[in-house]
């Protein structure tokens, strides 16, 4: 279609809002009396299943959201992405984080270069240095095998890393992996406290090697190996996940330990890159590879799978039905496993760093919803938390369930009672508990007359709340592999419906920038102007 054609002016989005005025009506009780709604609703790829079926949906539902991708060119530009056009238009790159997974011998070209050719030996070079970690060939400055690996980081950089990180805890054979990104100087005390600095490395994550919270971190770092260790100490203790060689060796960190990464890979996929040096120590690099493995797999399904099977797709297409028809404005990723309790927070960036847009790539105003908010926290913590609201609150919260036929830890009953708890929740969030049967179950348990009257509307479910559940069978590398190239994939066809660039982040500029100019203010004591408010919150934090 025509980009200049507005969206919501498409007949596309028209027959979509007709059928809404229908779906509104609906509820799941009555769609489940169709016996076969699982077997509609449901695909598996794998070791994954996708069980959408509690989902405000019929048959008409799907077929226009296929047709809506279809109709905002889905197929080429997600073809367009994964040949290297540079589809980030606002800073004219190529989005290859998938090259960094690419299992094949075919060449991937941006300006004329295979950019293959870059990654590879990348992924040598990390091979090589988290081999040397592991069997003890690195050495700190005293002599000490390398037992702690510290990620200084902020966003992706971090984020990303420790999502997985704490992924797959159960399979970390190498030095343990700590984390350290916030500029509050509480961070990186906290974590200084605890390491020994003679068997620790830090890994310093900037592509620029300028981005402050990260700078000040390693800074920080840096001052106490060196009057722990001297100076000398830093080429042992400091490795460089950046592009800036000029930077890196006036740290005091040897060009041999700087690890690459490219413009093409912007920062909240970068995982998949040199950033997931500290992944390659903890766990090897055949299991980071066996990770690459299952990224590499969902590409090859989103790219080859018609829509009606195709699991980014689906999820993405249900997502924005209840965004821009239902008006839900956040959506509850809720993970029942406990090593994936940094997932959903990962996923905010994610997504929300992603599509969290309100000027298209035709340079207008979107007018509509776009990216929602993205929350949540692993079961069984979140039904003790949050999980009143969505029962039976006033909000319409649709929600991912993630859980697994296999646990990494048998102990007991643990696994079956985690599963119970989610299978009962998306069962009670689809149908609820009516009136009748509420009075009835108070009855028989001996209350009577006003006593059921009053106490019974507190404890109606009304239901009709959708979820997915994704039930996979084992959390293995391979496995959070491919979940979080789903969920990449989920958000880049939600962008393209919505017509927004899902890989620049222009939104983070500003305040950083202003955090410069009031920087040496608070150094300095002299105050330049500002709104009213600004002033006295700065005057009072300075007297």
């Amino acid at each position: 279609m025509d980009i200049n054609t507005k969206l919501t002016d498409s007949s596309m989005w028209k027959k979509l809002q007709e059928h809404y005025k229908e779906a509104k009506t609906w509820h799941l009780r009555d769609l489940f009396k169709d016996q076969d709604r699982f077997d509609s609703f449901s695909v598996k790829f794998d070791d994954f299943l996708l069980d959408f079926s509690k989902n405000i949906i019929n048959s008409e539902t799907m077929g226009l959201l296929f047709a809506l991708a279809e109709f905002r060119g889905l197929q080429a530009k997600t073809k367009a992405m994964f040949s290297g056009e540079k589809i980030n238009s606002t800073e004219n790159r190529s989005v290859l984080h998938t090259a960094l997974r690419n299992q094949t011998d075919n060449s991937i070209e941006v300006d004329g270069v295979d950019v293959m050719e870059k990654i590879r030996p990348v992924l040598d070079k990390m091979e090589f240095f988290s081999n040397s970690i592991r069997n003890g060939d690195w050495k700190g400055a005293t002599g000490r095998k390398i037992e702690t690996i510290v990620n200084i980081g902020i966003g992706g950089s971090d984020l990303g890393p420790k999502m997985v990180y704490e992924g797959l805890k159960h399979y970390v054979d190498g030095p343990q992996v700590l984390f350290v990104s916030n500029v509050d100087g509480t961070d990186i005390s906290q974590l200084l406290k605890v390491v020994d600095i003679e068997s620790t490395v830090f890994l310093v994550a900037s592509k620029t090697f300028t981005t402050q919270e990260t700078m000040t971190n390693a800074h920080t770092a840096r001052n106490k190996v060196i009057d722990r260790l001297g100076e000398d100490a830093i080429k042992r203790h400091f490795v460089a996940m950046s592009t800036n060689l000029k930077e890196v060796k006036a740290f005091g960190i040897d060009a041999k330990n700087m690890f690459e990464f490219w413009d093409f890979v912007g920062g909240r996929y970068s995982t998949w890159s040199a950033i997931g040096l500290s992944l390659t120590c903890a766990l090897g690099m055949d299991r980071f590879k066996e990770f690459l493995q299952g990224g590499y797999e969902m590409d090859v399904h989103f790219q080859t799978e018609p829509l009606e099977k195709n699991l980014p797709v689906i999820m993405a297409l249900l997502g924005l039905w209840y965004n821009n028809f239902f008006n839900a404005e956040t959506h509850a990723v809720l993970p029942y496993d406990q090593y994936l309790w940094r997932f959903p927070a990962h996923l905010q960036q994610l997504d929300m760093e992603s599509n969290g847009k309100s000027v298209g790539v035709d340079n207008k105003k979107v007018g509509l919803q776009t990216g929602p908010i993205i929350w949540g926290e692993p079961g069984t913590n979140g039904q003790h938390a949050f999980y009143q609201l969505i029962h039976q609150g006033t909000k319409l919260i649709p929600a991912d369930f993630i859980g697994f036929k296999q646990s990494l830890n048998l102990i007991g009953d643990h696994h079956v009672k985690l599963m119970a708890n989610y299978f009962a929740q998306t069962k009670a969030l689809a149908f609820g508990l009516g009136y009748d049967e509420v009075t009835a179950k108070l009855t028989a348990t001996g209350f009577s007359g006003d006593a059921v009257q009053d106490l019974a509307p507190h404890k109606v479910f009304d239901g009709n709340r959708p979820t997915n559940s994704l039930l996979i069978d084992e959390l293995t590398p391979k496995s959070l592999g491919k979940l979080l190239a789903l969920y990449e994939h989920k958000i880049f066809v939600q962008g393209v419906i919505w017509g927004i660039n899902s890989f620049d982040q222009w939104g983070v500029e500003l305040g950083k920038s202003l955090a410069k100019v009031i920087l040496p203010e608070l150094v300095t004591g002299k105050i330049s102007e500002h709104d009213s408010s600004t002033k006295n919150l700065i005057k009072h934090f300075l007297t």
